[in-house]
């Protein structure tokens, strides 16, 4: 579904160089749930602005089913982001003048598809996510975590290729953190969505079937889930630990 080969990306300032990422390489297959971990810094965020062709990268390779996304024109590019990519960004992204439904079928009203169609594939994601009671509701009247799987639901109606989390449960408490992470589950498991998620969230994390764990720009460790959540989660705050010299509190 998506490979990232030999990733490297920099910026200059002044006549100082920074390098951001390293040789990065990885693969995310086709119905994965798959994190990326790491300490402020460490590359993560400018890997998933990278696969999103909002910056330039330096040298490498990103495919997308097969396609190089840096051979693709400004045109080109937009009818990705549209059809074939799904964003969920931390701070939600939705428009304050539309309801939850309107907010949802963004995606599919910039595609201009036939209404019906649209309102059928709308309704159906906000009963998957729990969220059908409030789609006559606007962004103001709702919660953190009712915003948040709206997000989801918009970043799947055009049935992407692949979706991008940045920080999803960031601005969230806990309750409403697993309900969103319940949300890319089921679109896991109901429409074997594949997701790729940045996170600073263990929690969060843990109920991914693969982690990145970044350093420096470079992949430190990659874990795959065995066994259970809570297992799991045990598993990522050792090496979180382990990487920050004993202090795994800076990538939670």
């Amino acid at each position: 579904m998506l490979q990232v080969k030999h990733l490297y990306k920099s910026y200059q300032s002044g006549t100082i160089k920074y390098e951001v990422l390293k040789d990065v390489s990885f693969e995310v297959m086709e119905g994965e749930f798959v994190a990326v971990m790491g300490p402020s810094g460490s590359g993560k965020t400018t890997l998933l602005n990278c696969i999103s062709c909002f910056i330039p990268y330096d040298n490498g390779e990103i495919l997308l089913k097969g396609t190089s996304l840096s051979k693709l024109n400004e045109k080109q590019i937009a009818k990705v982001r549209n059809e074939k990519l799904g964003f969920v960004f931390q701070d939600f992204m939705l428009l304050d003048g539309l309801t939850v439904f309107e907010n949802v079928c963004i995606p599919k009203i910039i595609d201009e598809a036939p209404y019906e169609e649209m309102e059928k594939k709308a309704e159906n994601l906000l009963k998957l996510f729990g969220i059908d009671d409030i789609k006559d509701k606007y962004p103001a009247e709702i919660s953190g975590g009712q915003k948040q799987r709206t997000a989801v639901a918009r970043a799947l109606m055009n049935n992407p290729f692949l979706i991008l989390a940045d920080e999803p449960t960031g601005n969230l408490d806990s309750k409403s953190s697993e309900a969103v992470i319940g949300a890319f589950v089921k679109a896991q498991k109901e429409m074997k969505a594949t997701t790729f998620m940045v996170t600073h969230d263990s929690f969060s994390a843990s109920y991914c079937d693969r982690v990145i764990v970044m350093k420096d720009g470079k992949i430190y460790k990659e874990l795959i889930r065995s066994g259970s959540q809570r297992m799991f989660m045990d598993r990522l705050l050792e090496v979180l630990g382990a990487m920050n010299g004993g202090d795994e509190h800076d990538c939670k």
